[in-house]
């Protein structure tokens, strides 16, 4: 039940229906105020992120692959649905397919914080808890203040503060 809230928030929380990604300042490499939105003159790409915002992963993910085939988007553009499709399959808990989408996201732009702290979560869901925390603290120096990146920190903490007990034979 725990893992079903803390998924349902997860993608709450990464896919909204106008996809916006913090985008580095030329000068500094670091994220700023900038945004894209995703979505924007591609209405299959907006459907999608509608969709995944209301749960239906399996439509979001068709049409956000839909959008990405039959429209040109922009690189920044393509890497934040890429982010999307793999938030959903990590909804669906399906890691191995969710990482290989964060993959070629953060391919192709490296401060997408969102691919960064999606993957993170995809490892978690893996229980591949030093990859996420890796990714995590990758999301962290783009964009320290994300929601996203606080609750995956919880529930790292959490992981890595799990009781183990010890029991003394006694004969």
């Amino acid at each position: 039940m725990v893992r079903v809230l803390l998924t349902s928030l997860f993608i709450f929380s990464l896919a909204a229906p106008a996809w916006s990604q913090n985008l580095p300042r030329a000068d500094t490499g670091v994220a700023g105020d900038n945004r894209i939105l995703l979505g924007v003159g591609n209405p299959l790409l907006a459907q999608g992120s509608e969709a995944l915002r209301s749960g239906d992963y399996d439509e979001g993910i068709r049409l956000t692959l839909l959008g990405l085939e039959r429209e040109r988007t922009t690189d920044l553009i393509k890497a934040g649905a890429l982010s999307n499709i793999c938030a959903a399959y990590a909804a669906k808990e399906a890691p191995d397919t969710a990482i290989e989408y964060c993959t070629q996201s953060i391919e192709i732009n490296r401060y997408n914080w969102r691919a960064f702290s999606n993957r993170s979560y995809a490892y978690w869901l893996k229980e591949m808890y030093p990859e996420a925390t890796e990714d995590l603290e990758a999301a962290v120096a783009i964009n320290p203040r994300a929601r996203q990146v606080l609750q995956i920190r919880g529930m790292l903490n959490e992981a890595g503060l799990r009781p183990r007990v010890t029991v003394e034979d006694h004969q």
